[in-house]
């Protein structure tokens, strides 16, 4: 190994012997994402970002990187304060050997986390169909807590539909790749219902702002990223992008809603909403629930489908169906309103 380079493939093999890190452990699992490597041992989350570049992010450059695992660390610990531990930084020394947290030059930068118990996560408690409404509020007491210490960030009517406008266009133009198989029809339509909605109840969205519902917000509020802890945890939020993260709190919990209703759990969504009325005191109209449900739906269909880019052939069928169940659930959103 030479010291000048350090190539992708030679530090995920580091980064895959137990032996490497500080900790005792037996075994590392290793797992790539769209946008990283996560490297487990026993107690602890490793994350290297991918030196990439998409359209809503850039990792290309180690400076970018550092960056962004620092800002992971300020925005999660809002939310997660005992699990986002430390920045490290890879190292190589002269002889050409890496070291996690060394002193050498640094040729990655790695997020270090408190490893959460799989079982305590929302989506695996859906799974297993042991989700009680007393864990819904609790995890949303801590939740409304942060919404309300969080102060509004100015905007106007304007710029706020003009981000939900390019975003469905956004969506369009990627779903209507022949390749996806999408149903046009359906896609036309919720497109369409989608563009009339921002551009006939702006009013809708005037009062929100109006009434500083539109936070600096945790942005990816998933089941997967939801810990049923004694003390309620939320990871993962968008670190990479501010204008993902500052959106309406309405919006954020129905993304959360939408995807609770998509594994199977919709009465999760109406306790959120409950919970968010009654310690808000917000007369939150549902036909704004219903839209930014619909909005969600149709983001993850996106999503859903992009996957065929990342996974073996044999596997995009299973993305592409659930691109198609993301846009159906989508629709029963817009027929509410």
């Amino acid at each position: 190994m030479r010291a000048q380079t350090v190539s992708i493939g030679e530090k995920i093999a580091f980064l895959s012997q137990a032996k490497n890190y500080s900790e005792t452990t037996s075994t590392v699992e290793a797992l790539e994402t769209h946008m990283s490597w996560v490297f487990m041992t026993h107690d602890y989350v490793y994350k290297m970002r991918k030196p990439i570049r998409l359209s809503f992010l850039d990792f290309r450059t180690l400076a970018d990187r550092e960056h962004y695992g620092r800002e992971s660390l300020r925005l999660n610990r809002r939310l997660a304060p005992d699990v986002y531990l430390d920045l490290l930084p890879l190292t190589v020394n002269e002889a050409g050997r890496l070291r996690l947290g060394g002193s050498g030059r640094v040729v990655e930068w790695l997020e270090k986390m408190r490893r959460l118990p799989r079982h305590a996560m929302l989506d695996c408690a859906i799974k297993r169909n042991t989700v009680k409404i007393a864990d819904v509020d609790r995890f949303m007491a801590v939740l409304l807590d942060f919404y309300q210490r969080t102060g509004p960030v100015a905007t106007t009517s304007d710029d706020y539909q003009r981000r939900f406008a390019q975003a469905i266009e956004a969506n369009y133009l990627a779903l209507a790749q022949p390749d996806f198989r999408i149903p046009q029809g359906l896609l036309k339509k919720l497109t369409a219902a989608q563009e009339e909605f921002v551009s006939s109840r702006g009013q809708l969205f005037d009062d929100r702002i109006a009434k500083g519902r539109v936070i600096e917000a945790h942005g990816d509020l998933r089941p997967e990223h939801v810990c049923l802890a004694p003390e309620p945890e939320f990871i993962d939020c968008i670190e990479f992008d501010r204008e993902l993260r500052v959106l309406d709190i309405a919006d954020e919990l129905a993304f959360l809603a939408m995807e609770c209703e998509m594994a199977g759990a919709a009465f999760i969504g109406t306790r959120i909403f409950d919970q968010y009325r009654a310690r808000m005191g917000d007369e939150l109209p549902d036909i704004l629930i219903h839209f930014y449900k619909a909005h969600r739906a149709t983001v993850r269909a996106k999503l859903s489908a992009w996957h065929v880019e990342d996974y073996p052939v044999a596997e995009h069928p299973s993305w592409l169906r659930q691109a198609e169940r993301y846009l159906q659930l989508a629709a029963s959103y817009v027929a509410q309103w």
